[in-house]
């Protein structure tokens, strides 16, 4: 079931740690958070339950962030939800995500309040634009 009275986020990394600590942030927010460990993963979970918003790390092993970014956009069976990228990578190219459809780009180490106010910005613009 999908349902649920508060923004579902979907947290996908490699590093175990770091959705840890994700998951952790943000259930302290009252989010409610599921995670990916796998591009593959997170895109089956999207698929099955689409959540409200995806922080999605770039670098991945078996499908990097670009690429999940892109399939998610390109399936038309899935409702828009805002993707924001996370990266380590100085360097990292904010135009090619952001021409596949992600919202934005966060930069690790990561800033929590920076974080919780662009989720929170994304959340809102998104629950005033959902058709009733």
């Amino acid at each position: 079931m999908c349902a649920s009275p508060t923004f579902r986020i979907l947290v996908v990394d490699d590093i175990s740690d770091n959705l840890f600590l994700l998951q952790t942030v943000l259930e302290a927010e009252g989010y409610e958070v599921e995670t990916a460990d796998s591009g593959s993963s997170a895109l089956a979970k999207v698929e099955s339950c689409p959540p409200d918003l995806i922080l999605l790390d770039v670098m991945m092993p078996d499908m990097n962030g670009y690429e999940v970014v892109r399939q998610i956009r390109q399936n038309q069976q899935i409702p828009f939800m805002p993707i924001l990228l996370v990266t380590a990578h100085q360097y990292a190219s904010d135009i090619q995500g952001l021409a596949l459809g992600a919202n934005d780009f966060i930069r690790k180490p990561i800033e929590f309040d920076n974080l919780l106010a662009r989720i929170q910005a994304f959340l809102h613009f998104r629950k005033n634009n959902d058709s009733p």
